[in-house]
């Protein structure tokens, strides 16, 4: 039986993969066969056989369902090349824009630290020109962090160690202990910070990572990638952020991956009761394909509508909710209700990510403007705690493994998995396999901590987010309030002689003593369940 060779550039090819990306030309004489016995298994009968070999598997495509079709294996990952010969241009990683933050969680009275691609920033805000600013975090005077500075009464970004100020153009405008009547060292060169490109696009605060003089203008050259529901007025979705301890790989093949939604989160998420269900929590195969891959990153369709992921850091979908739901309905109102995942994914370091969301829709967009953000957040932390050990400890395992790719430590037999082999097909052929993190790291990963810190909410979510910081702050008031009432209260009562006051009036002021104390106890649980730590057993779900 013919058979389709896998071009030697594709880190996977498969039939839910498609081919209309250029393919090299090169080709590669066939491995033999026969001195090797060879374990075959069929899947989906009509499409792919694999061989599984120790710990590789290795994907075939054939055009027959014949379980006895002779088989190509694919060759190791190789550059792709150009009609000419030429080798593929290669990803820049660093002449790209970057998300840093959502301006609803940064507060213009304070510089932020934040950290893109192993670089530390600080981010502030100049109210001399009224825009953001994004410097490398490090005063040149003896490199302490500038975000633990301040903005003085002049607006300018002050490093608290021995209060050098620097405006907004990264100049030093006063050095404290220079005398008036020397040299201006502050006009010095090497009394400057330096200064990365940066915009406000979707509310969103985005850096160019790159801060070489060619770059200064390079917004007049390139913005960042635009999605137009975030600036649709008819849509709705509030932003979030979070931290992970997992990196930026696993962390957007993850969100990619619709298939794990009814196991993961069982209980969590809606997911729709397919037509045969073959266990409890009713996953079932999913039509899934990547049409386009290029450089630029890959276009999917799925049955419930399209996807997108735009290199390096967003991958976006659109969701027709009626479709999804098979609910029968007008054509008319078929077409105005729309779903919508917008998830970046910003490479922090090895083991490392931060991670915007919004989910924009244009119906029930009131729910939106009365609820706030922090009661959305709570329900949508227990979504992501839910798997944030398991990749966690996936990424520790392939590491562990040593696997020249991906590939080699992964078994992905069905179209479920379509847009992740997509998303790790790009990362080999155009990202060089990994982030270019240009030598600051050695690739070793953190170690896990324990459980609790592993899956913390308070310093990976609640301090970087304004509506939960508040809630947080707010809540726990209310707690010291109601321990201090039901302190109070037994105390009058305690104090009060037995003739000055009814046994029907004591008697309530214990009750709410006991009511208040109640209170007190249950919203210290809240907080420290929403806000802190929340654990997750799938065993018991």
């Amino acid at each position: 039986m013919d058979v389709l060779r896998a071009s030697s550039s594709t880190l996977v090819h498969s039939p839910y993969i498609s081919t209309t990306t250029t393919r090299s030309k090169t080709q590669f004489p066939k491995p033999i066969f026969h001195h090797l016995k060879l374990k075959l298994t069929v899947f989906d009968s009509s499409f792919t056989l694999f061989e599984r070999n120790g710990s590789k598997s290795r994907l075939f495509m054939t055009l027959s369902s014949s379980p006895a079709s002779t088989t190509e294996s694919i060759e190791p990952p190789m550059p792709e090349l150009e009609a000419d010969g030429r080798e593929k241009k290669r990803f820049d990683w660093y002449s790209h824009w970057y998300p840093v933050m959502p301006i609803c969680d940064l507060d213009k009275r304070v510089p932020h630290a934040k950290k893109v691609l192993g670089l530390d920033l600080v981010v502030w805000w100049d109210r001399n020109e009224n825009e953001w600013k994004v410097f490398d975090d490090t005063c040149p005077h003896r490199l302490a962090p500038l975000s633990d500075g301040r903005i003085d009464q002049w607006g300018r970004l002050q490093c608290v160690y021995h209060g050098w100020c620097f405006n907004g153009n990264g100049d030093c405008k006063l050095i404290p202990q220079a005398p008036p009547d020397g040299p201006p060292v502050h006009t010095f060169k090497e009394a400057c910070v330096t200064v990365y490109p940066s915009t406000v696009q979707h509310d969103i605060v985005w850096v160019w990572p790159n801060a070489d003089p060619q770059y200064k203008d390079i917004i007049m050259k390139k913005k960042p990638p635009y999605i137009p529901v975030l600036d649709d007025p008819s849509f709705s979705g509030p932003m979030g952020n979070r931290e992970f301890p997992f990196g930026y790989e696993v962390l957007i093949e993850n969100l990619m991956d619709p298939a794990h939604l009814p196991y993961a989160h069982y209980g969590l998420i809606f997911n729709p009761t397919p037509k045969v269900k073959v266990d409890r929590e009713g996953g079932s195969p999913l039509g899934m394909k990547v049409e386009k891959l290029d450089i630029n990153g890959f276009n999917g369709k799925q049955d419930w509508g399209c996807s997108y992921f735009i290199a390096p850091c967003i991958y976006h979908a659109s969701i027709d909710v009626d479709q999804r739901n098979g609910s029968a309905i007008s054509e008319t109102e078929k077409s105005n209700r729309r779903f919508c995942l917008v998830f970046m994914c910003i490479p922090v370091s090895p083991g490392k990510s931060r991670f915007i969301w919004s989910f924009p829709k244009n119906f029930g967009v009131w729910i939106d403007k009365i609820v706030p953000r922090w009661m959305f957040h709570i329900g949508q932390n227990l979504i992501l705690d839910s798997d944030l050990y398991l990749l966690h400890v996936q990424e520790h395992k392939i590491m562990e493994l040593e696997a020249t790719n991906w590939q080699e430590a992964c078994f992905v037999p069905t179209k479920s998995d379509a847009f992740v082999v997509g998303f790790r097909r790009w990362l080999n052929k155009y990202g060089g396999g990994v982030v270019d993190w240009k030598g600051k790291f050695s690739g070793a990963l953190p170690p896990s901590p324990p459980r609790e810190q592993l899956m913390d909410r308070y310093w990976t979510h609640v301090v970087s987010c304004k509506s939960c910081n508040t809630a947080q702050k707010g809540l726990k008031t209310l707690e010291v309030m109601l321990q201090t009432m039901s302190v109070i209260t037994i105390g009058i009562v305690a104090v009060t002689k037995q003739n000055m006051i009814s046994m029907v009036a004591k008697s309530t002021m214990v009750s709410m003593a006991i009511i208040c104390f109640a209170a007190s106890k249950w919203l210290a649980q809240f907080i420290y369940k929403n806000f802190h730590y929340h654990d997750y057993n799938h065993a018991f779900v």
